[in-house]
């Protein structure tokens, strides 16, 4: 994951040391009932809490004005901080003296809701900005976090907050939103390192430990206060500054640059899974002790979310096996079918009760291997797409195969023309041009009097071809077979027509055995010579 280097301004390094000093000082205090002389403790360490939240909010606002990217994310994170600060000062100021008459709601707890509500809008941004385009199974693993994780927050927070909760309707109301509002924090900051794939690091780890600092304080202080437990500056109180100052930094790490999402491995597994096992251990938890209302909704949620997302995967992967199989039968370069799809045809054709007769046609390019080495394998591979596209064109009916390399594969039924049509196949093969001639030279197969099985269709096939492309060629070899086959029909026509029905036969039979095509070739050629000496 690459990221964008910026350099951190002086003034905003002091900040950050004077922050780190402060809280350094404030915990020695709170953990351990330390003072500072001179100061009064009742004054000096409050007023310190204060200043070490402003002075996050200050840093966290010199960020927006020092650097362009992510403005508008980090402004609505800073205003959020600037109303968390803003409700604990007026507090202090207007209900510290008087701590125990304080009305609900008040005007700082509209301040800390409206904390919430910037906080959100401030990590979606950022999420926006970070994160490519999410498939819908992300979505999903990223929902099933947070519904988990907020069923278990209801559980232990929600409980004791309702049960100690009373009064009017508007006081009820605003009680309860604090643990709503930090369930909903949890579920944000699940689903965000969900929907990554569990590798945001940087300024997203430092974001998520601070908020989740200041909703893990916020659960504790409220049940504390539910339950007549909480005691003003102790550790606890170190929190809602520290988780401050540990966002405000974050705002000064360098940015990531956009990340993708993980969408394979036993990671992508681990979240539903886990996810689900907790909501089902709260439904069973429920037949003993009965959830809140929240709870259980959340936890049933969970548990059908992990369904819809489990369907979806089902989906997905039926998508992938057909593309796998698809794949697997077909040539990537000109689109037509492979040697495993013609394969599958003809094995197809001879395990029907009946088999149609056909005719397999292999084709040979001649003189391409020169194109190729004359204007590279990107035009030979051009030029291999543009004749495959050409054969398809011209026997619509015939299930046309690249077998890889210069070889191609025609299969056409009788009742589609057959012969007439492989040869009309072979005339589509050739391309010329001022500099090139590319020729075609092809052997084919009659099925089933010729080949009873794929097997020796293809050989014969294959044979066949290679014959007709070894007789094309000017060799003494050739030349002089010729020769003598002809003044041996020409002697005794019998023998001839006798000759040419041997090395049919021993064609056939060494197709059979599974020989190569070049001791195929050699056997007919044996076989055609094997009255020679009759000649003398």
């Amino acid at each position: 994951m690459e990221r964008k280097q910026y350099g951190m301004p002086r003034a905003a390094r002091l900040g950050v040391g004077a922050i780190v000093a402060g809280l350094a000082l404030l915990t020695v205090h709170n953990a351990l009932g330390v003072a500072w002389p001179p100061f009064p403790p009742a004054s000096w360490w409050d007023w310190l809490y204060y200043a070490i939240e402003w002075a996050g909010v200050a840093l966290c606002g010199a960020r927006v004005i020092a650097r362009r990217r992510d403005r508008g994310a980090w402004a609505a994170i800073t205003l959020g901080l600037a109303l968390l600060a803003g409700g604990d000062l007026y507090w202090a100021l207007v209900y510290g003296a008087n701590a125990n008459n304080v009305p609900t709601p008040s005007p700082a707890d509209g301040l800390y809701l409206a904390y919430y509500p910037a906080v959100y809008i401030g990590i979606g941004l950022l999420l926006r900005a970070r994160m490519r385009r999410l498939p819908a199974g992300v979505w999903l693993d990223g929902a099933i976090g947070a519904l988990a994780v907020g069923a278990i927050g209801a559980t232990f927070v929600f409980r004791p907050v309702l049960s100690n909760t009373h009064g009017a309707p508007l006081a009820v109301a605003t009680n309860l939103a604090y643990p709503l509002a930090d369930l909903l924090l949890f579920a944000i900051l699940m689903g965000l390192f969900s929907l990554s794939g569990w590798k945001l690091r940087g300024e997203w780890l430092m974001l998520t430990v601070g908020f989740g600092v200041f909703a893990v304080a916020d659960s504790i202080y409220l049940v504390q206060s539910a339950q007549g437990t909480y005691v003003a500056n102790g550790l606890l109180d170190v929190g809602w500054p520290g988780g401050l100052a540990i966002v405000a930094f974050a705002a000064w790490r360098p940015a990531l640059q956009r990340v993708g999402v993980r969408r394979h491995g036993w990671g992508v597994f681990a979240v539903p899974a886990l996810a689900g096992l907790a909501s089902l251990g709260l439904e069973f938890y429920d037949y003993y002790v009965r959830l809140v209302f929240v709870a259980h909704l959340l936890a049933s949620l969970c548990l059908l979310t992990v369904i819809v997302r489990l369907a979806l995967t089902f989906a997905d992967n039926l998508r992938m096996l057909r593309a796998s199989r698809l794949d697997a039968v077909t040539d990537s370069l000109t689109g037509l079918g492979n040697r495993r799809a013609l394969e599958l045809a003809l094995e197809a054709r001879f395990d029907a009760a009946e088999i149609e007769p056909c005719v397999v046609a292999f084709y040979d390019l001649d003189g391409f291997k020169d194109y190729n080495d004359t204007f590279g394998h990107q035009a030979g591979d051009a030029l291999l797409a543009r004749l495959g596209a050409r054969v398809s064109a011209a026997v619509p009916a015939a299930g046309v195969f690249r077998m890889g390399g210069d070889e191609f594969c025609v299969v056409v039924s009788e009742a589609d023309g057959g012969v007439d049509a492989a040869a009309r196949a072979a005339s589509y093969l050739e391309a010329r041009g001022s500099s090139f001639v590319v020729g075609c030279s092809y052997g084919l197969v009659h099925v089933p009097s010729e080949a009873q099985d794929a097997d020796t269709a293809m050989i014969l096939a294959d044979a066949r071809m290679y014959e007709h492309k070894g007789g094309r060629r000017a060799n003494a070899a050739n030349e002089s077979q010729g020769v003598l086959l002809r003044a041996l029909a020409e002697r005794n026509t019998e023998l001839g027509e006798h000759n040419d029905g041997v090395a049919d036969l021993a064609e056939r039979l060494a197709g059979v055995l599974g020989l190569g095509r070049a001791e195929v070739v050699r056997v007919r050629r044996a076989a055609e010579l094997h009255d020679v000496g009759k000649l003398a």
